[in-house]
């Protein structure tokens, strides 16, 4: 069993994806992507599976804001949209600023602009969300306080039902803390539900512009308008090579959707994989999963399968692929490949650039087993600067989450750059490096030669998620309630 992994190809079809546009959920470029990844695979001879499903899809079309002073009006650029937020009509809406400074300020927001800020979550220490398995180098560390744009509206996605429920006409995000260049084209936040209220962002230096016009009473036209496709189509799809053992299974996976090169670019990797293996003689049988829905995770979510990603619907529909009971298929392994090639861009004494580093790989190791036998392959690289984690507090980053959640031991790669859901017209390809994604694909590949030799005993369950103990991912102490207390009361006091 002997992999090649090709650079050149892989960065042709990095290409190809990103010709196809913003392959939001079930839009046009993502359908066109999925279509291409299709007709690759069909020149394998690999038969293929589909799901089709259809959802509500909403997509921003136009958006602006104009603060009305006198005669004179005056551009606000706009950061992007809330994702199924809302919409208004081509005029748009013309109210009042309302900054809601405190809670007894969300009344006077009926029937007018609400204005918020929404401050960079940087309080709070890393092992709050993550516990530390392993490193490599052993120096690698998160930072400190985990903060970011994804985890601050993720965090902080309770704007839209204040205003519905204060009856504002529109929400006015103003980030905080973040870098302008950082929060450009942002698609976030992608885990809520249809609002109901249109809602756009603006950064931090355009901000300030609206709180001083809110605070002098001013008007504002905002307007957001959206195209919605009552019955959109998307798929997911997956493939089946089979082994000697058919009893026994490792799945693949990784989402289709995304938003830039990075987000998500799995499918490419998948598509090395496959076409080496297609004519081994393979132990067991390797199942490919493709999903739809990551960024529609409201739609596509099913909690039968206990956790909240787009291939929980999979896994729903599919339990015969994997759940072992009767004569079902038993998954021994599950691998999760999602963000490759990732350089990391900081926030540097007011400049938001490459660090000349690459983003640090996070793993979710499903147990000890597994754990070291990802750290064991990646010290092969000749890049590598990676920390693993076990599932924390209930929560676990990626589409390897149900996998784990249902016992399954997996090796989860779910890197997260600062610049993950942004949409841009470079598709940030500036922030790529092909090289990194050959050898991280190549790592996989090493982990299904090993794994094809490891019994599905050894291979093990996965161990659950630790509750509030956390060994520290940032170097400083071991998290534990009385840890927590005493930063707090620290903070406090400073």
């Amino acid at each position: 069993m002997k992999f090649i992994v090709s650079k050149e190809e892989m960065l042709e079809g990095i290409h190809t994806m990103n010709s196809f546009g913003t392959r939001l959920t079930g839009s046009r470029g993502h359908n066109r992507f999925i279509g291409w990844l299709k007709e690759e695979i069909a020149k394998m001879e690999i038969p293929i599976y589909s799901d089709p499903f259809y959802f509500r899809r909403w997509e921003e079309k136009r958006s602006s804001i104009e603060i009305i002073d006198g005669e004179e009006k005056i551009n606000i650029p706009v950061s992007s949209a809330y994702p199924y937020s809302g919409q208004t009509d081509s005029d748009g809406i013309t109210e009042e600023l309302v900054y809601v400074k405190s809670v007894k300020d969300i009344p006077k927001t009926t029937g007018k602009i609400a204005v918020f800020n929404v401050a960079n979550i940087n309080f709070l220490p890393s092992e709050i969300a993550f516990d530390k398995r392993s490193s490599y180098p052993e120096d690698v560390v998160l930072e400190k306080k985990y903060e970011g744009p994804v985890i601050t509206s993720f965090v902080q996605c309770f704007y839209g039902i204040i205003s519905k429920l204060s009856k504002a006409k529109a929400v006015i995000l103003i980030w905080k803390g973040l870098h302008d260049d950082m929060i450009e084209g942002q698609y976030l936040s992608f885990i809520t539900d249809y609002q109901n209220i249109p809602m756009l962002w603006v950064n931090e230096t355009n901000g300030k512009k609206i709180i001083e016009a809110a605070t002098q009473h001013k008007k504002a036209k905002f307007v957001l308008e959206a195209e919605i496709e009552q019955d959109a189509l998307t798929e997911s799809f997956y493939c089946i090579i089979e082994g000697k053992n058919k009893r026994e299974n490792v799945i693949v996976n990784t989402h289709t959707d995304g938003t830039n090169c990075v987000e998500e670019n799995g499918p490419i990797a998948l598509l090395q994989l496959m076409k080496n293996m297609k004519d081994m003689q393979l132990e067991r049988t390797h199942i490919f999963v493709f999903t739809t829905g990551h960024f529609r995770l409201p739609h596509f979510e099913d909690i039968r399968t206990g956790a909240f990603q787009s291939v929980s619907r999979w896994l729903a529909m599919h339990r015969d692929l994997w759940d072992g009971k009767g004569e079902h298929m038993k998954c021994v392994a599950d691998l999760t490949i999602e963000h490759l090639g990732c350089k990391e861009w900081r926030d540097i004494d007011g400049e938001y650039r490459y660090t000349g580093k690459p983003e640090i790989d996070l793993v979710y190791t499903g147990n000890k087993f597994m754990d070291r036998l990802y750290i064991d392959t990646v010290k092969e690289r000749k890049t590598v600067r990676t920390m693993t984690l076990r599932g924390h507090n209930a929560l676990h980053f990626g589409e390897g989450q149900n996998f784990f959640t249902m016992g399954v031991p997996e090796i989860s790669l779910v890197p997260a750059p600062y610049y993950l859901c942004v949409v841009s017209d470079s598709h940030e390809m500036e922030k790529f490096d092909i090289d990194l994604m050959t050898e991280q694909t190549e790592t996989f590949a090493r982990l299904i030669e090993k794994i094809e030799k490891i019994s599905a005993k050894t291979l093990g369950k996965s161990d659950g998620y630790s509750i509030l103990k956390a060994k520290s991912v940032s170097g400083g102490y071991d998290f534990s309630l009385h840890g927590l207390a005493d930063k707090i009361s620290s903070e406090i006091r400073k």
